[in-house]
């Protein structure tokens, strides 16, 4: 007798509740394609209105939580759960969940003061949180960075938001800063000159601002020379790296001497 009595009972939470189940898988799946829908035609408006690329994605991802917010209420509806009901909810938990997700808050208006101050955007090679490389994408909550050797860095927004920031792709230009040493005996003047012609002679190094050779320091053995060329943004590293080598190369022709620590070998005989 108890067997059927459970049977009549699961029969009749099946016809009570079976039908609202079904209408909130199905008004789910029609909402979800919806959201889909109202989000590409977002995104093509934002295209067409030449948005910056860092607020279109925050938005986007900002509207998608808000339409899902407004999809799970409406689902609630269907079970008899009233808005009023599940403001009431919200209202309730909402000193709970503000002290819980304090850290998400502080990111959620990390990311919106970096929409409206812009101090980054994406494509831009920054340093910031001990951590180097390019804007990949800024979300809600946290930043994403692509590192030199292809690492994703995830950063919060909170944190970002209220710490140095190094942008290196603010600029038009950049002054590469290098500093060559060359031994005590060698002549300063010829010196200069061969540092100065490899600037000069790159086609990458801007004429305007000059670029600038100075001896700087007279270090225990060695003569230090500031090398300082300026060059656009993008030629920054193709710029180091060839007046690296062919500056090396220079000096050896001429005979001038990068020192470096030598080692004696002392043979003891017994």
């Amino acid at each position: 007798m108890e067997v059927q009595q459970w049977i009549d009972k699961g029969y009749e939470l099946v016809i009570e509740f079976g039908p609202k189940v079904l209408g909130a898988i199905l008004i789910w799946i029609i909402g979800s394609w919806v959201i889909k829908l109202l989000l590409k035609g977002v995104e093509k408006t934002m295209e067409r209105g030449n948005y910056d690329v860092s607020l279109k994605k925050f938005l986007l991802n900002l509207l998608n939580w808000a339409f899902k917010i407004i999809l799970i209420v409406v689902v609630l509806g269907i079970f008899g759960i009233g808005t009023t009901s599940f403001a009431a909810i919200l209202a309730a938990a909402g000193l709970a969940i503000g002290l819980a997700l304090q850290g998400s808050l502080s990111n959620f208006a990390g990311g919106v003061l970096i929409m409206i101050f812009k101090p980054i955007k994406i494509g831009d090679f920054i340093e910031a949180q001990g951590e180097v490389g390019t804007v990949k994408e800024i979300q809600i909550f946290t930043t994403k960075l692509t590192s030199t050797d292809n690492k994703e860095i995830i950063l919060p927004n909170g944190k970002l938001s209220n710490d140095n920031i190094v942008n290196y792709s603010t600029m038009e230009l950049r002054r590469v800063d290098m500093v060559f040493g060359v031994g005590y005996d060698s002549d300063i003047k010829q010196t200069k000159d061969i540092l100065m012609k490899e600037l000069t002679s790159h086609p990458l190094v801007l004429k305007d601002p000059e670029p600038l050779v100075r001896l700087t320091e007279l270090a225990d053995s060695s003569l230090n020379f500031n090398v300082r060329p300026w060059v656009k943004n993008a030629d920054y590293w193709g710029v180091y790296y060839d007046i690296m080598e062919s500056t090396k190369q220079a000096l050896d022709a001429a005979g001038i001497e990068i020192p470096y620590p030598h080692q004696v070998e002392i043979h003891k005989e017994g």
